[in-house]
């Protein structure tokens, strides 16, 4: 694929994530309608979630009608070599509270992986974009993550299962990680976490259980941002996961959230 077939599909990703962003805009801070539990009461998704992917997907359906679709709310439809893998809302539990940290994300990919991301952040104009060979952007302007290599110093970001036991253990883990590092932040959208570790807002980033469209795009623009993303495997109590983060600070920070150190 070329340069030039990356940034069409990179143009595809940003009609839609501003569709689905103007959308969700216009609803935030009023009563939601159809608020429901999904896995578990505190996994929730409402209107506003299904209008927004609603959104994504009429783009797709004009701009690229032959392309594989996965959608957290809609679930996967068939298509070509392409799937486009899109988050609507990631971080409803924010939307529906009135707290403005909420984001789009949409990413499209090939057999090899991510070929463009798109994260949009409706509240604060910002956009975080990469395709596969390009550099990675925040509002067009190329972003790389923090030269931290102090654990010590590291501000890392994190998040938590919707399932209480799976909470319990992640809490677990925050208390070797926090006395080890500046501090801990869980703003509750993994797809922004990813991005302002990307953008270096952030030195590190961890957390288990999230999904495919989770990742993503988010996961497309920190790689590009030179950070390594390492996997944490499924355990008998725990869901598969990632920390990302610079190379200096991978090692001891990996071994903190598997149990060691």
């Amino acid at each position: 694929m070329t340069d030039a077939d990356e940034d069409a599909l990179l143009a595809v990703a940003l009609e839609a994530a501003r569709g689905a962003g103007a959308e969700l805009r216009a609803r935030f801070g009023h009563r939601q309608d159809g608020v429901r539990a999904k896995s578990g009461p505190t996994d929730l998704v409402s209107d506003a979630d299904l209008a927004a992917e609603a959104a994504i997907r009429d783009v797709l359906k004009a701009r690229r009608p032959d392309d594989a679709i996965l959608a957290e709310e809609g679930g996967a439809t068939a298509g070509g070599a392409l799937r486009w893998v899109v988050d609507p809302l990631d971080g409803t539990i924010n939307f529906l509270f009135g707290i403005p940290t909420w984001g789009v994300s949409v990413a499209c990919e090939d057999a090899d992986g991510g070929l463009v991301g798109v994260v949009l952040d409706p509240m604060r104009d910002e956009c975080f974009a990469a395709t596969r060979s390009g550099p990675p952007t925040l509002d067009g302007e190329p972003i790389h993550g923090r030269a931290q290599g102090d654990l010590a110093n590291a501000l890392v970001a994190t998040g938590f299962s919707y399932d209480a036991a799976v909470r319990a253990r992640q809490a677990a883990v925050v208390t070797r990680v926090l006395p080890r590092v500046r501090d801990i932040r869980r703003m509750g959208a993994a797809a922004l976490d990813l991005c302002w570790t990307a953008c270096g807002r952030y030195d590190a980033f961890y957390e288990r259980g999230l999904k495919a469209w989770d990742l993503a795009a988010g996961a497309l623009i920190a790689e590009r941002a030179g950070l390594e993303l390492r996997a944490l495997a499924e355990t008998e109590h725990e869901p598969s996961g990632v920390v990302v983060a610079r190379a200096g600070l991978m090692g001891e920070l990996l071994e903190l959230v598997r149990g060691g150190a």
